[in-house]
Order: structure tokens, then C-alpha cells, then sequence
């Protein structure tokens, strides 16, 4: 590459880094460390190609005070606590957006095929969710309770297995990224299959409704949790697969501290949707509509916010949509 070229591909991220150690603009302080990185990486091309040239000089002299700037600016552990869910965790589901799409589109494609094959397959529901469960079920719903199952259980022993489960399913989706991707999707897509075939099964039976009103009480934030658990698993195995200008080793460590992040920052999420599923939900039957609803409608707007709208904002309150970075 030409040094001229260089330069311009580059420049915005220097002057970036230039208001940062002069005190003109704020960084989180992975963000900080992310660009010290590449600042690394491009004053080490510098020298390679462009050994005599200024740039390589400016470069040298920017990363020593980038150095200086992190070093002098580390966090307290309480500040760190605060900012890694109001920062850190936006910022890394801001760099797996693509990737928390792609997880998106695999569950929904799997929910339509489940649905689907439900309904031209009588077995399949047997198939996919075990006889007893269906026999119960059946059982549940002449008796004029089809939602019975998730009462039978004490609450506090109820929530303390779901909640654990819910967050080993969702290190699952991730961890099996390493596999090239591939081994996230198929947690993906049996859960999406599975939850197809599920309300297939509710609207057969004609209690359709009933289960919409009760099992997203607390299926809305699980399910999401979900399939953001594998865009996290996708962000780690797109690190190792496309490295970009990275070096494969770099990408995959990058693309595995991103996803973990990602997971880590659904913690919370499980608890509250354990909490709903043991507490909540085995009354959604006995509750007005309108009360099932707005915990339903509560739960997609915290998780708009969080997840969609909120990384958004910290993305460019960091200044990642600025051109050349």
C-alpha cells in the first residue's frame, strides 16, 4: 500500500485518538485498549514499509501517549461494575449486531419449520417434545387447565433450576461457536423447532391463546436470551473463520472476549425470566389479559431498548460510526 494510502485509510482513526489523549473526547476503556491494538498494528506497518517517513514517527509518539492515557486512566472496580453493563456489554452487542441478526433469522426459520412440519406430520410434536409431555399435556387441557404444568412445582426450587439451566443453554450456544459457527446453530435451530411445533400443538388443541398469554410471560426474555446466546457463539466463530485485516489468532480472541461479554450481560435476563416462569406465570390463567400483556409488552420494550436501541447510542457516543474506523 502506498503511504498516502495508508494515511487516508487511517487518518480519522488517529485524529480520533489525538482528541482522546488531549482530553477532547471519551472512551471506554476496552474501547481505549481496542485502539491500542490497532494503533500497534499500524505503527508496526509503519516501520515495516515506511521506516524514514514522519508518519511512521507521529505514530510512534501517538502510541507512547495512548499508553500514558490508558495507564492513567484506569478504573476503580466499582466504576468498572457500572460501566461494564451501561458501556462495555453495549458496545460489544453493537460489534455483534450482524451476527445477533444471522441468530435472528436462524430461529425464526426454525420456528417456521417446526410450525410447518407440525402441521402436516402428526408425530412430530411426539417427536420433538416426548410422549409424556404430550400425554400430560392432552390430559392438562381436558381437565380445563392446559398451562397446569408450570404450577405443579415448588417456586423457589422451580426458579433456582430454570434459571441455571436457561444460563447453561445459553453458555452452550456460545461456546459451541468454536466450531466454526456451525455448532451454534444447532441449539438454534432445535430450540426454534421446538418452540414451532409447541404453539402448532396449543393452536391444534384450540387453547392457542391461553398459551400465547402465559408462556411469553416469561418465554419473551428467555427466547430472546437465547438468540442473542447465539449471536454471542456466532461472534465467536466469524472471529476465527473471517479475521479481516487481523491476524486469525487476533480476530478469533477479539470476536470470544465480544461474545463473552454478550453472554455475561445475559445473566440478569435469565433471573428475571426464571423468576417470571416460577412466580408469575402459573397465574397468567388467573390474571386480567391486559396484566399478561403489559409484562409481555414490558419485556420486548426492555429488550428493544437494551439490546437494539441502547447500543445504538453508546456506539456513537464512542464514535465507532466515524469514517475510516
Amino acid at each position: 500500500m502506498r503511504e498516502a494510502a495508508f494515511i487516508q485509510r487511517n487518518q480519522a482513526k488517529w485524529q480520533r485518538l489525538e482528541q482522546v489523549v488531549t482530553g477532547l473526547h471519551m472512551l471506554s476503556g476496552d474501547e481505549a485498549s481496542d485502539l491500542y491494538v490497532q494503533l500497534n498494528d499500524d505503527l508496526a506497518y509503519a516501520q515495516t514499509f515506511y521506516p524514514k517517513s514522519k508518519v511512521t514517527v507521529y505514530l510512534n509518539s501517538l502510541t507512547v501517549r495512548l499508553h500514558q492515557h490508558i495507564y492513567r486512566n484506569q478504573r476503580t472496580p466499582r466504576k468498572r461494575f457500572f460501566t461494564f453493563w451501561q458501556q462495555e456489554v453495549p458496545l460489544a452487542i453493537a460489534h455483534a449486531r450482524k451476527n445477533l441478526l444471522l441468530s435472528f433469522i436462524v430461529f425464526a426459520v426454525a420456528m417456521a419449520i417446526g410450525a410447518v412440519s407440525a402441521k402436516h406430520d402428526p408425530t412430530f410434536v411426539r417427536l420433538i417434545l416426548g410422549d409424556g409431555y404430550v400425554d400430560m399435556t392432552l390430559d392438562n387441557i381436558h381437565n380445563g387447565e392446559p398451562m397446569a404444568v408450570y404450577g405443579g412445582d415448588s417456586p423457589g426450587g422451580m426458579f433456582l433450576y430454570i434459571t441455571l439451566n436457561n444460563i447453561r443453554v445459553s453458555m452452550v450456544c456460545f461456546v459451541l461457536g468454536i466450531f466454526a459457527s456451525f455448532g451454534t446453530a444447532v441449539p438454534l435451530l432445535f430450540n426454534g423447532i421446538m418452540v414451532g411445533a409447541f404453539q402448532y400443538f396449543f393452536h391444534e388443541q384450540g387453547v392457542l391463546t391461553e398459551s400465547l398469554l402465559t408462556i411469553w410471560v416469561h418465554g419473551t426474555l428467555e427466547i430472546s436470551a437465547i438468540i442473542i446466546a447465539g449471536g454471542a457463539g456466532f461472534t465467536l466463530g466469524n472471529g476465527f473463520l473471517f479475521p479481516g485485516t487481523y491476524t486469525r489468532a487476533e480476530s478469533f480472541r477479539r470476536g470470544a472476549r465480544t461474545g463473552l461479554k454478550v453472554v455475561m450481560g445475559l445473566v440478569p435476563v435469565f433471573i428475571m425470566a426464571g423468576f417470571l416462569e416460577s412466580f408469575v406465570t402459573r397465574h397468567a390463567l388467573d390474571m386480567r389479559p391486559w396484566v399478561a400483556l403489559t409484562i409481555i409488552g414490558a419485556s420486548v420494550s426492555w429488550v428493544i431498548y437494551y439490546f437494539i436501541i441502547l447500543p445504538y447510542h453508546a456506539e456513537r457516543r464512542a464514535g465507532r460510526l466515524a469514517p475510516g474506523t
